[in-house]
C-alpha cells in the first residue's frame, strides 16, 4: 500500500488517495453546450483511485476511444470524516485545494447515455484523474474562497472560468456527499467544469491553473 500514489501539497505534506467523487452539470453553460441543463439534484459520478496521476504525468488515451475531452475543474480534498454535517461548517472538513482534470472519453459517455449505461468507464480510466498540488484551507481561515480555472492546451487558452459560477458551491457539495456516502479523509471532490470543453490528442501538452494558487502540466500520450 506504501507504494500506492499520495496526494501532494506545496508544503511537502501527503495524503492517502481516497474516493474521487465528481459532479456533473455543475456549471450552466457547459450544461447547455453538452445538450443538457442543470439537474434538481446533484448528478454524481466516481473514479477509482487509480485515476489519479500527478503533475508532469501522462495522460494514456485507451485504444478503445477516438473522442477524448479535457475538463478543468477545482478539487476539493476532505481532511477528516464527515457524514452529517453543517453547510456553515463545512470549511472544517477541507485539507486543501488543487486544479484536476475530468478527462472523459466523450464518445462512450455519449453511447452509455443513449443506452442508460452507468458513466465509469468513460470517466474513471487510468489516468483520467489528473491533480496539481494542493493548496491547504488554513492559508484561507474560515472561508471556502472562490477560485479562477484556466487551461491550456499547446499554450493556446481553451476554459477560462471562476467558481463563483457554479450552481451548487463547495459547502452544499460536502453536505450532500456526507450525507450520501459518508466521506473519508483523503476523498476528493471534483467540483465540475466551466463550458469550452474540447478534445485532446496525442503529444498535446496541458497546463490547468489554480489562478494565483497552483498548476498542473501533463502530458497526453
Amino acid at each position: 500500500m506504501d507504494n500506492y500514489k499520495k496526494l501532494k501539497f506545496t508544503d511537502g505534506t501527503e495524503y492517502p488517495v481516497g474516493t474521487i467523487y465528481c459532479i456533473g452539470q455543475n456549471y450552466a453553460k457547459h450544461a447547455l453546450e453538452m445538450g443538457s441543463t442543470v439537474a434538481e439534484n446533484p448528478t454524481i459520478f466516481i473514479k477509482p483511485p487509480s485515476a489519479f496521476i500527478e503533475d508532469n504525468e501522462m495522460i494514456v488515451l485507451p485504444d478503445f476511444s477516438s473522442n477524448v475531452h479535457y475538463e478543468v475543474e477545482l478539487v476539493v480534498l476532505i481532511g477528516k470524516d464527515c457524514k452529517e454535517i453543517d453547510e456553515n461548517l463545512a470549511w472544517e472538513y477541507i485539507a486543501g485545494y488543487a486544479v484536476g482534470i475530468d478527462v472523459t472519453l466523450r464518445d462512450i459517455q455519449n453511447q452509455a447515455k443513449k443506452e442508460g449505461k452507468p458513466w465509469a468507464v468513460a470517466k474513471g480510466f487510468f489516468s483520467s484523474a489528473p491533480i496539481s498540488k494542493f493548496i491547504k484551507q488554513n492559508v484561507f481561515g474560515s472561508k471556502i474562497p472562490f477560485f479562477d480555472l484556466k487551461l491550456y492546451v499547446n499554450n493556446e487558452l481553451k476554459q477560462y472560468g471562476s467558481t463563483k459560477e457554479m450552481e451548487r458551491t463547495v459547502a452544499n457539495l460536502i453536505k450532500y456527499l456526507a450525507n450520501v456516502f459518508s466521506l473519508r479523509k483523503g476523498d476528493l471532490i471534483f467540483t465540475g467544469t466551466p463550458a469550452g470543453v474540447g478534445q485532446i490528442k496525442t503529444g498535446d501538452k496541458i497546463e490547468a491553473e489554480l489562478t494565483g494558487f497552483s498548476k498542473l502540466y501533463v502530458g497526453v500520450k
